[in-house]
């Protein structure tokens, strides 16, 4: 690094020394090294996953005081859609400068959402399945699953790689789930049949396959058909996309549940449920309006953790929900805790820290590697002027 000082009258000698080129080659200094720091958008999708929460609270509410309408309980959690429109108007409306047209979803990206939220709705409806059956502890557990599903699927379809931490992360979180089937009751409520049990275990489980498969297809989409490209491809896309993303996939789903409501007879069923609902008539209205707000804080969330940094991620979060699943089950619910429920939750609690250790470590590493390169970089800038100043 040059250092100038001022002086009120150089000598010769320095002045001889101006005009003299230096040889000395310039020092390699070592680049500070660089720190993880997720971007605004990742901070505050997962802050909306934390917040939403309450969706899974809520639907089991409505399944613990009478409701049995399944297409129903699937509705809930992906029909929130609306609430983005007024900010995405906005947004929209902001940006108009750019062009409109701009700031759409590409045609591609609109019918990739649209195949998506289908098979959302389809996860959704099956998920609703298993809450009904079990208890919300224990769907709960068995939804962390879907870390591992995502994983496995963000490894054949967007090439992730694994490393010794992630892939002890993918096998805690898969035992952990398997736990609750050994051990006296399994965490079977009582009275409750065993086939009825294990019919929405099974359930439960293939939720989770189906929304580990919808992350990766997300991400996949996204990287195909709206990244931005030139110099702003690198930078995160803007959250309008993620709300027309989420927009898109909320309308398809929420258009295959009516279908499915209108098969099964659900409009004709809904005053009859609502007046024999457990909590009164004006609370069932109210446990379906803020689960679906709940459901689509959640739903946006995951979708911006997909869009502005990856699957994995989002899947990571979803894990996250567990252990306040665990809390808001037994305060508000008043379900059993027991043993095989309270292992199932240590195991999918170590491998979300050993997900998140192997991420600090490999971002270490990163940033050695990037500091190793600049190092040499530097090295050759420093041979170049030795050569050309023999």
């Amino acid at each position: 690094m040059a250092i100038t000082t001022a002086s009120a009258s150089p000598g010769p000698a320095m002045q001889e020394a101006a005009k003299t080129p230096s040889t000395s080659p310039p020092r390699a200094t070592a680049a500070s090294p660089a720190r993880y720091r997720p971007s605004p958008l990742v901070i505050f999708s997962a802050c909306l996953v934390l917040i939403g929460s309450s969706g899974p609270l809520l639907l089991r509410v409505y399944f613990v005081h009478g409701g049995q309408r399944l297409w129903l309980s699937a509705l809930v959690q992906i029909s929130g859609w609306p609430l983005l429109l007024p900010p995405l108007c906005v947004s929209i409306f902001r940006g108009r400068r750019h062009g409109i047209v701009n700031l759409l979803l590409p045609p591609r990206l609109v019918g990739a959402a649209v195949v998506l939220g289908s098979l959302y709705a389809v996860s959704c409806f099956v998920y609703a399945m298993g809450s009904q059956a079990l208890p919300l502890s224990t769907s709960s557990l068995l939804l962390a699953t879907q870390l591992a599903f995502t994983a496995v699927f963000a490894f054949l379809f967007v090439g992730l790689r694994f490393t010794p931490f992630s892939a002890n992360a993918v096998l805690l979180l898969t035992i952990g789930p398997a736990v609750l089937g050994v051990g006296p009751g399994s965490g079977k409520p009582a009275g409750e049949p065993s086939k009825t049990y294990w019919t929405g275990f099974c359930e439960a489980i293939a939720a989770a396959a189906l929304a580990g498969l919808v992350l990766p297809l997300v991400e996949v989409a996204m990287e195909r058909f709206g990244r931005r490209r030139g110099p702003a491809a690198s930078a995160p896309p803007p959250y309008s996309t993620v709300m027309q993303m989420q927009a898109m996939m909320g309308l398809a789903g929420t258009m295959v549940c009516l279908l499915g409501m209108v098969i099964k007879s659900d409009f004709k069923a809904l005053p009859i449920e609502a007046a024999a609902f457990g909590l009164g008539e004006t609370k069932y209205y109210l446990v379906l309006m803020w689960g679906a707000v709940a459901w689509q804080l959640l739903n946006l969330g995951v979708v911006g953790l997909v869009t502005c940094a990856s699957s994995l991620l989002a899947g990571i979060m979803v894990a996250v929900l567990l252990p306040l699943s665990e809390v808001l089950a037994v305060i508000f619910l008043h379900e059993k805790f027991d043993g095989p429920k309270g292992i199932a939750l240590v195991l999918c609690l170590w491998g979300f820290a050993s997900y998140m250790y192997g991420e600090r470590v490999q971002q270490k590493k990163a940033a050695a590697q990037k500091n190793q390169l600049l190092q040499q970089q530097m090295a050759r800038k420093t041979g170049d002027l030795e050569l050309a100043n023999p």
